[in-house]
């Protein structure tokens, strides 16, 4: 299992959107879909499926939050044939960021939003070989513009298995202000990762609508991560934090992925009241509510 997986907020298209992403890639599919009820939200859809045989994560919980290009799935072809067939796919009902296109860098490039909202990068390109077909790459906007570099090494001291792959500075002149990161590659407990600075005037930020959940074998590491990440106490809820860049994560026990997932809906509605009660897990108390002990 992957220690940390992309989780995506919908208002109530989770599962039309996961249908549409896995019939993109190959080695792609449904891996379990439920509903929790009794949430704020009503009825809450929650689908785990594979793209390119890597975990995510999709819940329909309402229009609270919005998914922008603040992080964007970054995806790497190497042919033509196969990129366009997946801009074609995607850009039906959303719109083109940078056109699909032949750029100085790559064979074809583009960057779009979905009609989800889901923001896309594209590329076909001999200096974007990497091992992970699809990488999320965060964009520092607005005044955490310049924060690439601090991030990522604040990141990858708090992972293990972690380091810094690549790390580019813009020159004087090249596009935006010397020294902010044009583009980097980082890994946390080994998955790839990329980021990259932009003091444009961006309307967009980090929100709760892209996600990372990192799955906990223990209580120790849910207290680890949790006191490792979380910098905005107002943002503590059933597990979700912000870090100090204002990133969300969410610090989740991996025997709560089983629980959800057992199709109890008696025992799913009593993990669901407990959940919804804390700020971080408590895996005690969640294992009293599903075995009916609370």
């Amino acid at each position: 299992m992957q220690n940390i997986t992309p989780h995506l907020w919908f208002d109530k298209e989770a599962k039309e959107a996961a249908a549409l992403y896995i019939s993109l890639f190959p080695d792609s599919k449904i891996t379990n879909a439920t509903t929790i009820t009794g949430t704020p939200s009503g009825d809450s859809d929650i689908v785990n499926f594979t793209m390119a045989g890597q975990p995510f994560m999709a819940i329909s919980a309402g229009p609270y939050f919005k998914l922008n290009p603040a992080i964007s799935l970054f995806v790497v072809f190497d042919n033509e044939a196969d990129i366009k067939a997946t801009w074609d796919a995607l850009i039906d009902g959303g719109k083109a960021l940078m056109d699909y296109d032949t750029y100085p860098w790559a064979h074809k490039y583009g960057w779009l939003q979905d009609t989800y909202g889901l923001t896309w990068q594209l590329s076909w390109s001999d200096n974007h070989k990497m091992e992970q077909k699809i990488t999320p790459l965060m964009m520092f906007t607005q005044d955490k513009a310049g924060k690439t570099k601090e991030a990522i090494e604040f990141y990858t001291n708090i992972f293990p298995n972690s380091k810094t792959e690549m790390l580019v500075p813009y020159e004087k002149d090249e596009g935006d202000q010397e020294g902010f990161i044009k583009h980097s590659r980082f890994t946390l407990n080994g998955e790839n990762f990329m980021a990259m600075d932009s003091s444009g005037p961006h309307q967009f930020t980090f929100n709760e609508a892209f996600s990372f959940i990192v799955h906990c074998a223990d209580q120790q590491e849910i207290d680890y991560y949790w006191e490792k990440l979380s910098a905005v106490p107002e943002s503590e809820q059933c597990g979700w934090l912000k870090d100090k860049y204002g990133v969300s994560w969410q610090i989740v026990p991996t025997v709560m992925g089983e629980m959800m997932a057992s199709g109890d809906k008696e025992k799913m509605m009593r993990v669901t009241k407990a959940f919804l009660a804390m700020k971080k897990f408590d895996i005690a108390a969640l294992k009293e509510a599903f075995y009916g002990k609370a």
